[in-house]
């Protein structure tokens, strides 16, 4: 009888094990008097510091994850939209979408550093750490190749549309980038500095967050009409996978350690899509949040991942922390 009441006990706890929400809410920080929408974020893992785009406010809301308090706000912005964080340099860059710059600041006192300037509704930013160059989507359609050396413009790699979310290749030398304007996913190469192909989105469109897993050649793309998340493969520039996802995505991250993306919609919802096999994804958890609360970041070396809630009604502004599930 003890055997089976043991047995039953271990049987139990690996249910619940199983059982286990891959996210669980661990801080909130409210953001009382931030109005408006936000865009992107970025972060000092060392440091513990999130930089958050209060696009709506026009500041850019610095967050101290590690003891859960928000810190510092940097006013006088723009509609900043994309946010980096160069480590080595402890600089903050913000692309603000109103007058077309990318500002840079220092990471320490927060004062300003460089400006650069002719980059019209500037918005999503990467750094390409082979290379030390910074790119900026901007305009009706074009990425800016920045020297952050010396922060000025070497070139300007001309696209079809609005470049949404992009992604750079570590060990490659492609950028993945969403073009919704144009329904389809420019690949570009970045050696040549030109689009070296397209991969058309005629059956889900709308397509703006992006997450790559550049080990396993997958892309993942979230659309908005209808909401589905689709899986490409790189090799081949075909979609291998597709599921429906809740609406108005605009943030989503692929977590290489538990195989899963984890997706932010305004709906309402944070989705979580699980690789249960080779080319086979499933949603494994929706979790609630608050309609509008679409943008989102994940940090792989703390294991968290952030949501940011937007002032509805009498509820203000707050960012909230999860705590990603070991596996």
């Amino acid at each position: 009888m003890k055997m089976i009441a043991c047995a039953t006990a271990c049987l139990f706890g690996v249910t619940l094990l199983a059982q286990q929400p891959p996210l669980a809410l661990a801080h909130t920080i409210p953001l009382p008097g931030i109005k408006g929408r936000f865009d992107h974020f970025a972060i000092d893992v060392k440091g513990g510091r999130l930089f958050v785009a209060a696009l709506g406010n026009n500041t850019l809301e610095i967050i101290d994850v590690a003891n859960a308090k928000r810190l510092h706000t940097i006013t006088g912005l723009h509609k900043p939209t994309g946010v980096l964080y160069l480590t080595d340099a402890n600089q903050i860059g913000v692309a603000n979408g109103d007058d077309g710059t990318f500002r840079v600041y220092n990471g320490q006192d927060y004062k300003p550093v460089a400006v650069v300037k002719s980059l019209d509704d500037a918005d999503n930013v990467r750094f390409d750490v082979k290379t030390d160059h910074v790119y900026v989507g901007y305009g009706d359609g074009a990425l800016a190749v920045i020297d952050r050396t010396n922060w000025k413009t070497l070139a300007s790699i001309k696209l079809p549309a609005h470049p949404e979310s992009f992604q750079l290749e570590r060990e490659g030398n492609r950028i993945f980038i969403n073009l919704p304007d144009t329904k389809q996913v420019a690949v570009v190469d970045r050696t040549k500095q030109t689009v070296s192909t397209h991969w058309p989105m005629e059956k889900f469109q709308a397509n703006f967050p992006m997450a790559l897993d550049e080990a396993n050649h997958r892309l993942f793309v979230g659309c908005r009409k209808p909401a589905r998340l689709i899986v490409f493969d790189t090799v081949t520039g075909k979609s291998v996978a597709d599921l429906a996802i809740a609406g108005d995505t605009d943030d989503l991250f692929y977590d290489p350690k538990a195989k899963s993306t984890y997706i932010s919609c305004g709906e309402g919802f944070i989705d979580v899509v699980a690789q249960s096999s080779h080319d086979k994804y499933e949603r494994v958890h929706r979790m609630p949040t608050r309609p509008g609360a679409r943008t989102s970041f994940f940090c792989a070396e703390r294991s968290e991942f952030y949501l940011v809630v937007p002032e509805r009604g009498s509820d203000s502004a707050e960012l909230r922390i999860y705590s990603v599930a070991a596996k």
